[in-house]
């Protein structure tokens, strides 16, 4: 994943926020943190921590749409946030710094080396989030919960570069992402150890095929 500072020296970094006005903001674990964002236009940087963008239907249901963590961007131009029925919730003790999408365009920096460095890591950063939706959608169009299941652990296998890796998620968490019945996902994940597929130890999982 790329660095949106790659490249960009700390005194240079700390110019730079400076001049696009950042705001940087330390979250306890399980807030959400739209509900007191007044900000129309932004985007935002997860210096540290995790978090959750969840869809919440009418009959309280919960479907993750979004998983972030350290060093990603999301932001209201680039993931689906202005809805009463989306929620952002912190998984843990998170740090995030905010910058409104009009100071980007701030004359004050635009011909500056570490504002180019900047625009072109946040240019890579959006193209892996773009390539991220595509696999999700990929994902979602699985017609079973065996195939879904599937499908997610070798995107995770090909992201953690080993066919043996830790879900970054609970089980539960895991359902919700693949919107599918928690007890029937359980039974599947079942049906998969039993033919030699996958070994699991809580939630370090092999891929054996």
């Amino acid at each position: 994943m790329t660095n949106l500072f790659n490249n960009i020296s700390e005194k240079n970094i700390d110019k730079l926020l400076h001049i696009l006005k950042a705001n940087t903001i330390h979250y306890s674990k399980n807030v959400d943190i739209l509900s007191n964002n007044d900000m129309d236009d932004f985007f935002a940087i997860i210096e540290s921590g995790s978090l959750q963008l969840v869809y919440n239907d009418y009959e309280g249901n919960k479907t993750i749409l979004e998983e972030f963590q350290e060093g990603n961007v999301f932001g209201s131009l680039i993931s689906q946030i202005h809805s009463n029925e989306i929620t952002c919730i912190t998984k843990e003790k998170t740090k995030i710094t905010y910058i409104e999408f009009n100071q980007i365009t701030n004359n004050e920096i635009i011909r500056t080396d570490s504002y180019i460095l900047f625009i072109k890591n946040l240019i890579k950063i959006l193209s892996e989030q773009v390539t991220a939706k595509n696999n999700r959608i990929e994902l979602l169009t699985k017609k079973t919960t065996r195939d879904k299941i599937l499908e997610y652990l070798k995107l995770e296998s090909k992201k953690k570069g080993s066919k043996t890796f830790t879900l970054p998620i609970t089980f539960t968490e895991l359902a919700n992402y693949l919107s599918v019945d928690r007890s029937a996902m359980t039974r599947e994940i079942k049906y998969l150890k039993n033919e030699g597929f996958i070994e699991t130890h809580g939630r370090k999982i092999s891929i054996l095929y």
